[in-house]
């Protein structure tokens, strides 16, 4: 937390000096009560004391004060916040396992149909990208505002081979950078690594050291109901993600039992990787969400609304620290006329 007028805390001594000065009245009162002779007979006179309860006005009139002082100081701290704006990426599994029928009518037409409803509900300034991602992973549609854009793109996802779980997190970061390069003061170079068979892959820029840790406006919603067989191994990138303060929200489909696909005439098992999915959730400090029935997978992305976009903004906390300052005052001020039939 910090102070757009740090030296107005110098009031908090203020504070401690006033606690000091009631303290030292206290034992001044204790050292009068010593010079009577006999103790008993004064309590008897006096009947039964105040005891604790004439602390607690004094306390909460000087726990007030010190919060008051704190507000003067106009206090900021910086939170994470809903935003109505920001860019989401649709990181779908297009792979052959997606056949599997045990959705209606089948899995990748369950999950189009999941992300078109997902679609409808995100507001006008939210950015939607689409990626696919099997033996590979490519940007099937940008991130735009134009929804009819991002649902016709989903509307072309065809099912291919393999998972390729990791490349379709660079390849999400990737779309985020070329989105909103333009609003940050980011590089916008890519760097490049190369892939067991000499090809290049890209590698999204992260975040510059003193940004690094802070969520952006940008999150990734993968869906995947197979094990990564595809270089890179998706725990080998997801720093990167994290480095840039992205949140990957992670979708598996299916379970680890698996199930069986027909593929051109041959019987093939699949399995779905959960410790996996909820390891880049986890890391991302996302949330992992598991789907069995189609119903359970429009329910999932129903739940994935804009609070997904979520920004880290300073946020100036005055007003809080106002509202508690008067609210000890009302209950010292309370405390008092109901004990002692005065104000403090």
């Amino acid at each position: 937390m910090t102070f757009i007028w740090p030296t107005a805390l110098v009031l908090l001594v203020v504070v401690a000096g006033l606690a000091l000065l009631y303290v030292l009245a206290q034992r001044r009162r204790n050292r009068y009560a010593l010079r009577y002779a006999n103790l008993s007979l004064v309590r008897e006179a006096i009947g039964k004391g105040p005891g604790w309860r004439r602390h607690v006005p004094p306390a909460f009139f000087l726990l007030a004060l010190a919060f008051m002082s704190i507000a003067v100081a106009r206090p900021q701290a910086v939170v994470a916040v809903p935003s109505q704006e920001g860019t989401v990426i649709l990181a779908i599994d297009v792979s052959g396992s997606m056949l599997a029928e045990d959705m209606k009518p089948n899995r990748i037409e369950a999950a189009k149909a999941a992300a078109r409803a997902f679609v409808d509900k995100q507001s006008d300034s939210v950015k939607i990208g689409v990626v696919s991602f099997s033996g590979d992973a490519s940007i099937v549609q940008s991130p735009t505002t134009d929804k009819g854009l991002v649902i016709a793109a989903i509307n072309r996802l065809r099912p291919q081979r393999a998972t390729a779980i990791g490349r379709a997190i660079l390849v999400s970061l990737d779309a985020i950078e070329e989105s909103m390069g333009s609003e940050t003061d980011l590089p916008s170079s890519i760097l490049q690594q190369q892939n067991p068979n000499g090809t290049p892959r890209p590698t999204a820029t992260p975040l510059p050291a003193y940004l690094q840790g802070q969520h952006s406006s940008a999150s990734v919603v993968l869906l995947s109901d197979g094990q990564n067989n595809q270089f890179p191994p998706p725990l080998d990138v997801v720093d990167q993600a994290v480095s840039r303060g992205v949140r990957v929200y992670t979708i598996g489909v299916g379970s680890a039992a698996g199930t069986i696909v027909r593929l051109q005439g041959r019987a093939v098992r699949t399995a779905l990787d959960e410790a996996t999915l909820k390891k880049i959730a986890q890391v991302t400090d996302g949330e992992y969400f598991n789907a069995s029935t189609e119903q359970d997978l429009r329910a999932v992305y129903e739940n994935l609304t804009t609070q997904l976009v979520i920004r880290n903004e300073k946020t100036e906390l005055t007003a809080y620290f106002t509202l508690a300052a008067a609210l000890l005052a009302v209950m010292a001020g309370a405390f008092s006329l109901l004990w002692f039939n005065r104000l403090p």
